[in-house]
């Protein structure tokens, strides 16, 4: 069992920047490392993801040239967010799969989740 703890959330102007921290407490077996977000009423949506011992990273459309996911550590990964929208808002979920298939895409191939952490982009 993989447990990951996210930081960094709050309040932001729009145009602002902000870096999401994901602690996690082992990635010995981990294979992928993500960032998810969820808006009030919207489903989870694809951010980002690392494949954690390569370092390859991959991007959802709507952050590609704005956010950049980057490995601090062997268990901490970074979420900067630049030019950040009111769109943005959401809860921001660290996410970590041990499977080489994954699609990192796909929230069900993900069995690993933080809690979240709320950032909030103001107009």
């Amino acid at each position: 069992q993989v447990q990951l703890i996210e930081s960094g959330g709050g309040l932001v102007q729009a145009g602002g920047s902000q870096r999401l921290s994901c602690a996690a407490s082992d990635t010995f077996s981990i294979y992928y490392m993500a960032w998810f977000r969820q808006a009030p009423g919207k489903e989870r949506e694809f951010v980002g993801a690392m494949r954690w011992s390569l370092g390859i990273t991959y991007y959802g459309d709507s952050v590609k040239g704005r956010f950049t996911i980057s490995k601090h550590t062997e268990t901490t990964m970074y979420l900067q967010m630049n030019s950040l929208k009111p769109e943005d808002t959401a809860v921001y979920y660290c996410a970590a799969s041990p499977n080489w298939g994954t699609s990192v895409i796909s929230t069900t191939d993900y069995p690993y989740w933080g809690q979240g952490t709320q950032v909030t982009v103001s107009s």
